[in-house]
């Protein structure tokens, strides 16, 4: 049989300590070539448009097929805003009922009435009804 002579091996691991040194100075050569990148991270400033888009014409709305959709969603996006800040405002309720017991219609009211006033005219199919019964209620001004 053939058994590895121990000089083979002094051979391939001087080999393999060359191949890799010559490695490590080709790759800091390649690194000091390159740039320094910039730390990741959150950009700081990002700035997202929550407007409606500028384009749209509400009496001609099939004119501009972009801004109509556009609208559309901005629309959508507004009404989920408003469902989820009922949803909060009814979580809240819900606490607070749990927290004051028998107390709660005292201690709770103005989280009651801010969870009405959120819920009027949230919500999807809403729009055929009269208004009354779901725009938000019209403040009276004191009589001076």
């Amino acid at each position: 049989m053939n058994e590895p002579k121990k000089e083979d091996h002094q051979f391939s691991y001087i080999c393999s300590v060359l191949t890799a040194s010559v490695a490590e100075r080709k790759i800091g050569e390649i690194n000091k070539q390159r740039p320094k990148a910039k730390k990741m991270g959150r950009k700081k400033g990002v700035v997202f448009d929550e407007g409606a888009p500028d384009d749209f014409d509400p009496e001609n709305p099939y004119k501009d097929p972009v801004a109509m959709l556009e609208m559309r969603e901005h629309i959508v996006r507004e009404k989920w805003i408003q469902i989820e800040k009922a949803k909060i405002l009814r979580e809240r309720v819900k606490w607070c009922y749990r927290v004051e017991g028998v107390n709660h219609l005292q201690k709770c009211r103005h989280l009651v009435h801010q969870y009405l006033e959120s819920t009027r005219g949230v919500g999807w199919g809403k729009d055929h009804r009269p208004p009354s019964l779901h725009e938000p209620k019209a403040e009276v001004e004191a009589a001076e």
